[in-house]
């Protein structure tokens, strides 16, 4: 499955953000973007997923392809580790957890409450969703915080089983995955200062 942006303009708090943007991503290729904090990484990854609208351009993929992982994991904290993947792959339609507990080392903790889970283990808990949504591209917004190298390793090599197997990603993040992606970097699509200055637009 395909993702084309062509010409994208997206904004964060009705403010523009970036302007231009323009990719097509196929089967099996990773994105990475680079760019300093508050360049506009979220907002675009926020605008390819549906999360929010674009103010131009287009963004072509089939209907539900898209699964989106952010910075809060999306748990359940009552639940147990099965129950939240339970949860997960009933919304998306997917399938059985069994494949997300073992490439998450998840496995023996499946009855335990995410509430009581390390900072560690509810992150590679909100990561194991994405392989029970049985989604295509993948969005991902600094995936591997608060995992240890181990968990990063877990990490990328879900992820590039995924890319084997004709997925895709477009990913936020500061460390390097070492799985072939390439680059785009935010700051060139910069959207253009509005004019009259902030102070002007505060009474406006």
């Amino acid at each position: 499955m395909s993702l084309t942006v062509t010409d994208l303009s997206c904004a964060r708090g009705g403010v523009p953000v970036l302007e231009g943007v323009s990719f097509t991503l196929e089967p099996g290729q990773a994105l990475e973007l680079r760019g300093p904090n508050g360049s506009g990484k979220t907002t675009l990854l926020r605008t390819l997923a549906g999360l929010q609208s674009a103010l131009d351009g287009g963004i072509e993929a089939p209907d539900g392809a898209i699964a989106y992982a952010g910075h809060a994991d999306g748990l359940k904290a009552t639940l147990s580790v099965a129950e939240n993947l339970r949860f997960w792959a009933a919304i998306y339609g997917g399938g059985a957890i069994d494949a997300a507990l073992a490439a998450f080392d998840l496995r023996g903790l499946e009855e335990r409450p995410a509430g009581n889970l390390s900072a560690g283990q509810k992150r590679r808990l909100g990561l194991a969703r994405l392989l029970v949504t049985g989604r295509a591209i993948w969005m991902l917004d600094e995936p591997v915080v608060s995992l240890d190298t181990a968990s990063v390793a877990l990490f990328a090599a879900a992820l590039k089983t995924h890319l084997a197997g004709g997925g895709s990603a477009v990913i936020a993040t500061h460390v390097d995955l070492d799985i072939g992606a390439g680059t785009l970097d935010v700051s060139a699509f910069r959207a253009a200062p509005a004019q009259g200055g902030a102070f002007d637009e505060a009474f406006l």
